[in-house]
């Protein structure tokens, strides 16, 4: 146990000096926020698949692979296919536009100003996307430590506030990288084969299960479905994700990095579902199935391994908490807080400082992402269900945003009211289903789909199309015509205003 420790405690160290060289080399704003849109196709890739493979995919794809056998995998499996369908459709167009967010790139496409109503959506989501990663600690320390669950989520997420607050999307991505290696050795070169040998194979699995746990859809139909509508299409407008498509250095770069992670999201779904029934095997009749994970770790690996693959647990955790947390400063810094800031002015004053001298871009995104990362720490630990968690931010985030920035990228018809009426539907609906039938309910996102699509289409249809003038500049930027300048503090490239 004292080697386990030690390989665990060098890796958070490790973190931690990630996140100090991050901060050496974050000189503005765009260092901070989009890692300068430098990475190349290995890095890319790398940061996509960590972003997206946290807490809630692995310690909770394992738990429903304890469930439900090989069917679990179908949640992961659905974040894969989404990252795939992102960058075979949507990513380059996304990348050329040169935005820091999800709702600077709605203000060009539809003109005018819809941070608020945008902003607040995915805000509520960037946040509650920390709470299960950051709730995964307290799994992870737990098999190690022994600590009770509130130190365990102090103590992880304390971490990860600091090396995010410390470096930014430069901290992020290099623990990421770091992070993605130590997962991909720990998780899926280790734990997967030795859990099924443990188990006694695939045929000692299936003959002590029965065959339903290798069936494909035992978990139902209609959860797999509910998976594809929250999670895949969730990826497709996801800030955290977004971030990481702004990073890219080309098309080149954004089309083969994402479409590399998406097939690898694909094989670590299948490899925690087998992780999970292997489980099932070995420790039957558990009550919590995340409490799985642990115990493959610590009952079936030597001292030494335990420890490597612990740290890969919490590598998937970190790094989508880290992802998280950075999606949210940037909605925080760059669409909410400027309006705050116009609404408080007295003077007429801007984002300048009280001498007239631009703000410490960097210093105040380090201050937002402290305290969002303290906050969330505080809501993680009033929060014990960690798929629940996920499935809370991507109803928000699909429910209210979907119809919007998918409508905008392929109906030229929809304009800024029928967005804004869509958001703010679509985001009622969801949260008055998910307080009328809980959290884990299948029907919030089919009504809040259902709601904000027709709303869209209709008040669309009912009030002016966007400007022309709007348009035209849409399409340039998203064609890469021209080269877009970065946009400052709290605002969007200067676009037509919409009539």
């Amino acid at each position: 146990m004292t080697i386990d420790v030690a390989v665990v405690a060098l890796y958070l160290c490790g973190m931690v000096g990630l996140g100090w060289w991050g901060m050496r080399r974050t000189r503005n704003r765009s260092d901070y926020l989009v890692a300068g849109r430098r990475l190349g196709v290995v890095m890319y890739s790398g940061t996509m698949a960590a972003v997206v493979l946290g807490g809630a995919s692995t310690i909770g794809g394992i738990g429903l692979g304890y469930t439900y056998g090989l069917s679990g995998a179908w949640m992961v499996g659905a974040i894969g296919i989404g990252i795939i369908l992102l960058h075979a459709f949507f990513a380059r167009r996304i990348s050329r536009l040169k935005v820091y967010t999800v709702a600077e790139m709605l203000d060009l496409r539809y003109g005018g100003n819809s941070r608020a109503v945008s902003g607040l959506v995915m805000w509520g989501y960037t946040f509650m996307l920390t709470v299960p990663s950051t709730l995964a600690f307290s799994t992870v320390f737990s098999g190690l430590f022994d600590l009770p669950r509130a130190a365990a989520i102090i103590l992880g997420g304390a971490i990860v506030v600091g090396y995010s607050a410390l470096g930014g999307m430069w901290s992020v991505t290099m623990t990421d990288m770091a992070q993605f290696v130590i997962k991909t050795i720990g998780l899926l070169f280790i734990l997967t084969p030795v859990a099924i040998w443990h188990a006694g194979g695939l045929s000692g699995m299936r003959e002590a299960l029965g065959g339903a746990h290798f069936e494909p859809f035992t978990i139902g139909g209609g959860t797999i479905v509910t998976y594809f509508l929250i999670y895949a299409l969730g990826i497709l407008i996801g800030q955290d994700i977004w971030q990481r498509v702004f990073t890219g250095r080309d098309d080149r770069t954004v089309t083969a990095g994402g479409l590399g992670a998406g097939v690898y999201c694909l094989i670590y779904a299948v490899a925690g579902a087998l992780i999970g029934t292997a489980a099932a095997v070995l420790f039957p009749g558990l009550d919590n199935p995340d409490d799985a994970f642990a115990l493959m770790v610590s009952d079936t690996l030597p001292v030494g391994l335990a420890g490597l693959v612990l740290a890969a647990a919490l590598s998937a955790v970190m790094s989508t908490a880290s992802g998280a947390l950075i999606a949210c400063s940037a909605v925080t810094s760059t669409d909410l807080w400027p309006q705050l800031r116009r609404l408080w002015a007295r003077d007429g004053a801007d984002a300048a400082g009280h001498d007239g001298e631009p703000a410490d871009e960097v210093a105040s995104n380090r201050i937002f992402t402290l305290v969002l990362g303290i906050a969330s720490i505080g809501v993680s630990l009033l929060v014990d269900d960690v798929v629940a968690g996920l499935t809370v931010a991507y109803n928000i985030l699909v429910g209210g945003l979907l119809v919007a920035i998918l409508g905008g990228l392929v109906w030229k018809r929809g304009n800024r009211t029928g967005a804004l009426a869509s958001m703010l539907a679509g985001s009622v609906t969801v949260i008055a289903t998910m307080a009328a039938k809980g959290m884990t309910a299948n029907e919030p996102i089919y009504y809040g789909l259902g709601v904000a699509l027709v709303v869209y289409v209709a008040v669309s249809l009912a009030t002016r199309p966007t400007d022309p003038a709007v348009l035209a500049e849409w399409q340039r930027r998203v064609r890469g015509e021209e080269d877009a300048p970065e946009p400052e503090d709290g605002q969007a490239a200067p676009v037509p205003a919409a009539d």
